[in-house]
């Protein structure tokens, strides 16, 4: 396994990798949702290259940026363990070097849901994405479900700019109660880890009703929040129903619909969605 951290080293190390090339995008602390795209990644391909970087300019001005869990040393034991063949760990002043000044922007997806609660996040995901596409050249990519509105954006991005690759969206990994497997789980303390199993429940309670013939998309919608209001250190910021191509709301439900949620506990954002199918 080659560790690089420049995009010189990484260009270089590309040239020796036999094709075609799995890559795998991350920002570190990995889970087994990560572990999931790397295997799926190394069972595909002759080759696998996995990026490590807390990306700064898709966090907002209060967000975790500064605390986000970082542990590069577990997290390349794993991947040596995973077999991956590259290791690109790049600096911020690598990706962004002074001057930097051009963005990716895919609109009206990044207006909703995530976009609308986290301004800018999405300029700052598309930009970092193309330009570890850009750098890495591989001839797929492998994203997670529970992060939707962002393989939905990303596959966006893709087509519309003609990007030579193929996209690969694999399920979300849980934990036996269900709550979606997230760096960001480390954050929880104990109270609020068995707190954070309501995401799982609302979206089960949404699949549930869906499955016993309710159609009428707000009628869920407000079953979802009030079984998410039950939990005292739940604070919701947004509950969807929408369709899973442009993201808008639905008001009776059309198969594949996304339900998604996103719910702070206690000081913690969450995340997570089934398909209503």
């Amino acid at each position: 396994m080659k560790v690089v951290e420049t995009i010189t080293e990484m260009r270089e190390a590309r040239r020796q990798l036999t094709e075609p090339v799995g890559f795998v995008p991350t920002m570190g602390y990995f889970h087994e949702g990560h572990l999931s795209l790397i295997r799926r990644a190394r069972a595909d391909n002759p080759s696998v290259v996995v990026s490590i970087f807390v990306n700064p300019t898709q966090f907002g001005p209060h967000e975790d940026f500064d605390t986000y869990p970082r542990d590069p040393e577990r997290d390349l034991a794993l991947l040596e363990k995973e077999r991956a063949d590259i290791v690109f760990m790049p600096s911020v002043a690598q990706m962004y070097p002074p001057g930097f000044n051009s963005w990716v922007e895919v609109s009206k997806l990044t207006e909703r849901l995530e976009g609308a609660s986290r301004p800018g996040h999405f300029r700052g995901v598309a930009t970092v994405v193309t330009k570890l596409f850009n750098i890495v050249q591989p001839n797929v990519a492998y994203f997670g479900q529970k992060d939707a509105q962002q393989a939905i954006v990303i596959r966006k991005m893709v087509a519309d700019l003609n990007m030579n690759l193929e996209i690969v969206i694999l399920p979300t990994v849980r934990e036996p109660d269900g709550l979606a497997t997230s760096s960001r789980n480390a954050y929880l303390n104990a109270e609020e880890r068995q707190a954070a199993t309501v995401l799982y429940r609302a979206l089960s309670l949404a699949q549930k009703l869906w499955a016993q013939g309710e159609k009428d998309a707000e009628h869920i919608r407000q079953e979802m929040k009030a079984l998410i209001q039950k939990e005292p250190l739940a604070t919701i910021d947004y509950v969807s129903i929408a369709d899973p191509q442009t993201l808008e709301e639905q008001d009776q439900i059309k198969p594949p619909a996304l339900a998604s949620l996103a719910v702070k506990i206690g000081k913690t954002r969450l995340i997570d969605n089934m398909v209503l199918e």
